[in-house]
C-alpha cells in the first residue's frame, strides 16, 4: 500500500519520470490519485452498497490525469484549457464520489483524497485561465506552393 506521495515517487517508472509532461506537478499529483484510488476502489467494490459507486470513482480519477496528459499534447492554449477544464470536471466528480464513498472509506481517507482534490482544482484553476490567454494567431500571410516541390502533379500549363 502506498504510505505517501514520496514513497509512490520512488516507484514511478523512469519512463514515465523522464517525459516531459512529468514536469506538471498537476500530472504528478494526478497519478498519485489514480494509484490511491485503486485501493480504495478495490476496498469499496467489496460492498455491494457501493459496486457501482467504486467504477464511477476510478472512472473520475484517473481520467484526471489523462485529461491533464492529453491537455498537454495539445497546441493551442484554447485546446489546452479545454482539456484541463475536462480534468477540473474530473477532480469535482471524484470529490463527490469520495464523499459519497465515506462511509466505507475511513474519515482519514476521505480527508486525505478531498484535500488532494482540493489542491489538483487549485492547481487547474490557475492554469487554465493561462493558458486560455496564450492563443496561437495564425500568420495571416498568404502561402504560396513551390511547383518544383509538387513530384507527382503534372506540369502546371
Amino acid at each position: 500500500m502506498i504510505q505517501n506521495f514520496d514513497d509512490w515517487l520512488a516507484t514511478v517508472p523512469e519512463s514515465i519520470a523522464a517525459d516531459p509532461l512529468w514536469k506538471m506537478k498537476v500530472y504528478r499529483l494526478a497519478l498519485f490519485l489514480g494509484d490511491l484510488a485503486w485501493h480504495d476502489v478495490t476496498k469499496l467494490a467489496s460492498d455491494r452498497r457501493t459496486v457501482s459507486l467504486a467504477d464511477q470513482l476510478f472512472r473520475a480519477s484517473v481520467s484526471i490525469g489523462a485529461n491533464v496528459a492529453e491537455g498537454y499534447s495539445r497546441q493551442s492554449g484554447r485546446d489546452r484549457a479545454r482539456f484541463y477544464e475536462y480534468a477540473l470536471g474530473s477532480a469535482r466528480e471524484s470529490r463527490h464520489w469520495y464523499y459519497e464513498g465515506r462511509h466505507v472509506l475511513s474519515d482519514r481517507v476521505t480527508e486525505h483524497r478531498v484535500n488532494l482534490l482540493a489542491e489538483i482544482a487549485r492547481m487547474l484553476l490557475k492554469i487554465i485561465p493561462q493558458e486560455r490567454a496564450h492563443n496561437l494567431a495564425e500568420e495571416q500571410a498568404g502561402y504560396e506552393i513551390d511547383p518544383s516541390v509538387l513530384l507527382d502533379s503534372p506540369p502546371m500549363p
